[in-house]
C-alpha cells in the first residue's frame, strides 16, 4: 500500500496529572501512520493506553491530561490547531465511534435527531434535507425501517442498534478517518461480526480509513490491513495482519496469539479463560527497561537495564525487542 499518509502521529505522549501522587504516562512516545483507505488495528490488553490514544487523536482528553508530540492530518498539525478549527474538523474529517453508545447517546433525544445534529453542525442543509439524509444513513447502517428507528429513543433500542446509530453519527459527513474505540466490546459474537462487516462495507464504499482499537485479536483478524500491538503505553510491534497472526515477533504479541488460539476448542467454543502470566506494570511507576520483561520467558539481562529501540528485522516489520538487535 502506498504511504501517502492521511494521518501521521509522531512521538505522541499523554500524561495524566493528578492533584496528588505521581503523574501517569498512559501513552509514551507513540509514532504511527495511516494511509487513505487503510484499516489499522491497535491491539492490547485493557489499560495499555489504547483509548487514551483514541482521545488524543481528536484532542478529546479529560481535564488534567497533558499531550505532547505531533499529529499531522492532511497537512494540519492538530496539536496546535485552535479549538474552533478542531470543532469544525471533528465529525466532518475525523470521527469517533465510541466504546459504549449506551453512555454516549443522549437518552432524551431520538436517534434521528442525534444523527441530524452532526449534519446541522457541519453541512448547510435544510431541515427536510437533513431528515432525508438521516434516513439514508439509517438504511446504510442496516436498518430496514428507518422511520421507526428515526423516532426511537436510545433506551428503546438494543445494544447492536445503538452501535449502528453511533456509526451513522460518525459517518454522517463522510469523514476521511474513523476512530473506532472497541466498537464491538459490548456485543455478542454474532453482532460483533455484523459490525465488522458493516465497517468493511463503509471502507469499500466510501474509501474511509479506519483506526480500530480492540483487546481481542479475533476482531482484527481478516479485517485490519496492519496491526500495531500496544503494551503499557508503547507500541511494541507493527506488521501486516497476516504477519502479526502468522509469525508474531515480540514475546508479548506471541503470548496474545497463543491465548487467542487456546480459547477455541475443536467444537468452536471457549474452553477456558487463559491469561498471560504476571501483571501489567503500574503506569505510575514504570521501570527503565522493557516493560514486558517481568512477564517475559525470554528475558535477558539487558531487558531490565534499558528500553529497546525500534528494530526492523524485515522491511515491513517494526519491533521493540532485544531479540532482534542491540
Amino acid at each position: 500500500m502506498a504511504r501517502d499518509h492521511l494521518i501521521r502521529v509522531s512521538d505522541l505522549s499523554v500524561t495524566y496529572c493528578a492533584d496528588e501522587g505521581m503523574p501517569i504516562r498512559a501513552v509514551d512516545g507513540i509514532s504511527l501512520e495511516i494511509s487513505p483507505q487503510e484499516i489499522v488495528g491497535i491491539l492490547g490488553e485493557s489499560g495499555c493506553g489504547k483509548s487514551t490514544l483514541a482521545g488524543a487523536l481528536l484532542r478529546l482528553l479529560p481535564p488534567g491530561a497533558k499531550s505532547e508530540g505531533g499529529i499531522l492530518f492532511r497537512g494540519l498539525e492538530l496539536m496546535n490547531l485552535p479549538e474552533a478549527e478542531l470543532r469544525a474538523l471533528r465529525g466532518r474529517e475525523i470521527a469517533l465511534i465510541p466504546q459504549d453508545p449506551a453512555l454516549s447517546l443522549n437518552p432524551v433525544i431520538t436517534a434521528g435527531v442525534l444523527i441530524g445534529e452532526v449534519l446541522r453542525a457541519h453541512l448547510p442543509l435544510s431541515a427536510a434535507e437533513r431528515r432525508q439524509r438521516v434516513k439514508e444513513l439509517l438504511c446504510e447502517v442496516g436498518f430496514d425501517r428507518p422511520e421507526e428507528i428515526y423516532s426511537a429513543y436510545p433506551h428503546q433500542l438494543s445494544g447492536g442498534q445503538r452501535q449502528r446509530i453511533a456509526i451513522a453519527q460518525a459517518m454522517a459527513c463522510r469523514p476521511g478517518l474513523l476512530v473506532a474505540d472497541e466498537p464491538t466490546g459490548k456485543l455478542d459474537a454474532t453482532l460483533q461480526s455484523e459490525i465488522i462487516e458493516l465497517l468493511s462495507k463503509i471502507r469499500q464504499q466510501h474509501g474511509t480509513a479506519i483506526l480500530i482499537i480492540s483487546h481481542d485479536p479475533a476482531i482484527l483478524a481478516g479485517f485490519s490491513d496492519r496491526i500495531a500491538v500496544m503494551y503499557a503505553g508503547r507500541i511494541v510491534e507493527v506488521g501486516s495482519s497476516a504477519e502479526i497472526f502468522g509469525r508474531p515477533l515480540h514475546p508479548y504479541t506471541q503470548a496474545l496469539m497463543r491465548i487467542a488460539s487456546s480459547m477455541i476448542t475443536s467444537a468452536g467454543v471457549i474452553s477456558r479463560f487463559p491469561a498471560i502470566a504476571g501483571e501489567s506494570p503500574d503506569p505510575g511507576c514504570i521501570a527503565e527497561g522493557c516493560r514486558f520483561e517481568p512477564r517475559c520467558s525470554e528475558r535477558m539481562d539487558v531487558c531490565s537495564q534499558r528500553y529497546p529501540q525500534t528494530f526492523l528485522p524485515e522491511p515491513s516489520r517494526l519491533v521493540n525487542c532485544f531479540k532482534y538487535g542491540e
